[in-house]
């Protein structure tokens, strides 16, 4: 089916272009009727106004639940609704929906994600979690995100940091956070099965929870997809068609001032045979289990603990296996203008990695341990002002201990804005990519770890306001500055090159988004970033390549999405999403707009239909470690089930 549609792309072409175009018409005709038909927006994303929504809960500042509106910081927040009603069908395109973050398709199977700079195919200034769980590899600091599955209908919301967050979240925390957070039990009961056709990936997900007793709720789930391989930028396909399956189950039970939380997922994956490297085939589980106490009015007690393995076989680039335990509890307490937090914990990584035809990891088998100690307290200067001052002290098995401090000022003003600053000191602790890998696996050696790799600093300075400036306007722009030193470079010795660390420089840019809400039932949002890097080498480096290893990033980009009610039963969402050109390599600036329908077709059933790229035959977003791989133009239609 995908083959003979981008075959016909011509024809295919003017009728997507052409249905994209009558899409956007309909919703500026009936956005002359707005006003009108205001009272008759249902529930959903629409019916909420953008008050309620800057009034959101967020906790990846804190690490205590703040309304979004007082957090000092520029933070984005992906609604459950909002994933939801685009469509998407993976974590990275949920994440497409942040301005403030950079996200480029690799090929069928992989991403580049990253914030504030520094993407590329091994990104590892970026800290990402599911439910407090760090699901980063400790091969290289980054995410395997084609082993990353999730159940749309799972999702509570996805808060996004931009900008430092070391003093809260601990090292890799350097360039921003992705915090997942799904909802509890209690609130996915019953039956929700939805299937989904396409011409990229067709899957399915049944998803059933229920109530056992007043204070215990749980739900179980299970989504199967395949996937059709990326199509090279010079004919034929990248032999990556993958197939995979997610499980995952969840009991919460609350009672008096107790809270347990504890899920269990489970993932399995594979892509078609390549000549000579066969498979990428990939597994995984993990467990997670949280208690919370409320020791009284003022003050709880919180301990998370989650056991998580992967393996990972791609004798092309590396056979990975990794074991890790986590363990950390903290103290939040309210005494007075003091809002304290503090707490402590310990991580343990089991790392195996088995040569690949291109490098092997040496020693194959590596024991990391992590121990951190953190504290925080906000104080209330006055009614509008309040000064964060945090610290946290973290030790790794390659550098020993690290400090992250920060201190960051928010003041609130009359018209209900937040005016904020934060000065803070973020770190990435070396992996083993830094200091074990060697190319090719056996000697003479091209390319090798270094073995005296210090971890990479970044001093950062923000300056940022957000303000809801009435019930259909908001608006968030933040200014930085990122002063890096120590970042990785590789250094000729003899007649091979080790990895150091002889670059230093700045990234400056500006980050802002805002919302327009003429009406109940149509929303226009709009969102942007600039960038400009001065990387250099330092006096002295051998680096034949220079600062370009250390990401390609475009200038600036921008997004815009328009969301309307057409009537009691179908929304529309509009997306338009612009990124300049890639330096190095060079890749072209590209323009891509999605549509996507939701019909609720009655009371159990909704259809949503959409159309990735509408007007473009494919367009290629980043280069892979060998080749290129275009993105076509794709679509798809997804049926749910959900009675009442």
């Amino acid at each position: 089916m995908r083959a003979s549609l981008m075959k016909s792309g011509s024809l295919q072409g003017m009728a997507v272009g052409a249905a994209a175009a009558l899409a956007w018409g309909v919703c500026l005709l009936t956005a002359t009727s707005a006003a009108s038909a205001a009272d008759r927006a249902g529930d959903g994303l629409l019916s909420l106004s953008l008050e309620e929504l800057s009034d959101v809960t967020v906790s990846s500042v804190s690490r205590r639940d703040q309304p979004l509106s007082e957090a000092a910081a520029s933070i984005y927040v992906i609604s459950g609704d909002e994933i939801r009603r685009a469509g998407v069908l993976s974590l990275p395109e949920a994440l497409r929906l942040a301005p403030n973050l950079q996200v480029a398709a690799i090929d069928a199977r992989q991403y580049a994600v990253s914030a504030r700079g520094f993407n590329g195919n091994i990104s590892n200034k970026l800290l990402v979690m599911v439910d407090g769980r760090t699901i980063y590899s400790p091969l290289f600091s980054g995410v395997f995100w084609d082993a990353q599955d999730f159940v749309p209908g799972n999702i509570d919301r996805i808060e996004v940091i931009s900008g430092p967050a070391g003093a809260t979240w601990g090292t890799n925390a350097v360039n921003g956070v992705i915090n997942v957070v799904t909802l509890p039990a209690a609130k996915t009961q019953g039956v929700l099965a939805s299937a989904t056709a396409g011409t990229l990936e067709r899957s399915a997900m049944v998803r059933f929870g229920s109530s056992l007793s007043d204070s215990l709720a749980v739900r179980g789930n299970v989504r199967s997809f395949k996937r059709d391989a990326s199509e090279l930028r010079n004919g034929g396909d990248q032999g990556d068609a993958s197939s995979g399956t997610f499980a995952g189950l969840r009991a919460d039970w609350k009672q008096h001032g107790d809270a347990v939380a504890i899920d269990a997922n489970a993932y399995t994956g594979t892509t078609d045979d390549r000549p000579v490297a066969g498979a990428v085939d990939l597994s995984g589980s993990n467990v997670r289990g949280q208690w919370t106490r409320q020791l009284a009015r003022n003050s709880e007690f919180d301990v998370q603990a989650y056991v998580d393995r992967t393996k990972r076989t791609d004798k092309y680039l590396l056979q990975e296996k990794a074991d890790i335990v986590d363990v950390e509890g903290k103290f939040l307490r309210v005494d007075g203008v003091h809002q304290w937090l503090a707490g402590a914990g310990y991580r343990h990584a089991s790392s195996r990695s088995e040569p690949g035809l291109i490098f092997s990891f040496q020693p194959t088998e590596r024991q990391l341990e992590w121990y951190s100690a953190f504290a925080q307290d906000q104080i209330g200067l006055t009614d509008e002002v309040a000064l964060t001052l945090g610290l946290r002290m973290e030790r790794n098995a390659y550098t020993g201990w690290e400090a992250l401090p920060s201190a960051r000022l928010g003041w609130k003003l009359p018209d209900a804005g937040l005016v904020w600053a934060a000065l803070s000191r973020a770190v990435r602790s070396p992996a083993r990519f830094d200091r074990d890998i060697f190319a090719p696996p056996k000697p003479p050696y091209v390319f090798a770890g270094g073995p005296n790799f210090d971890s990479e600093i970044a001093n950062v300075a923000e300056l940022g306001y957000r303000v809801q400036g009435s019930s259909s306007t908001s608006l968030s722009i933040t200014g930085f500055v990122q002063d890096y030193h120590r970042l990785r470079s590789g250094e000729f010795v003899g007649s091979s090159i080790e990895l150091e660390n002889r670059i230093k420089g700045q990234v400056r840019g500006i980050e802002a988004w805002g919302s327009w809400q003429p009406a109940a039932i149509w929303r226009l949002d709009l969102g942007g970033l600039w960038l400009d890097k001065n990387l250099r080498l330092e006096p002295g480096s051998t680096d034949p390549t220079g600062p370009s290893n250390l990401g390609n990033d475009a200038r600036s980009q921008w997004s815009l999405r328009s969301l309307h009610r057409l009537g009691d039963h179908m929304d529309m969402s509009l997306s338009v999403r612009h990124v300049g050109e890639l330096p190095a390599p060079l890749i072209p600036a590209y323009t891509a707009t999605d549509v996507v329908l939701n019909w609720k077709a009655s009371a159990d059933f909704q259809l949503t239909f959409g159309v990735r790229d509408a007007f473009n035959r494919g367009h290629v977003e980043y280069q892979g470690f060998a080749s290129i791989s275009e993105i076509p133009r794709s679509a798809f239609i997804t049926l749910t089930y959900q009675p009442d």
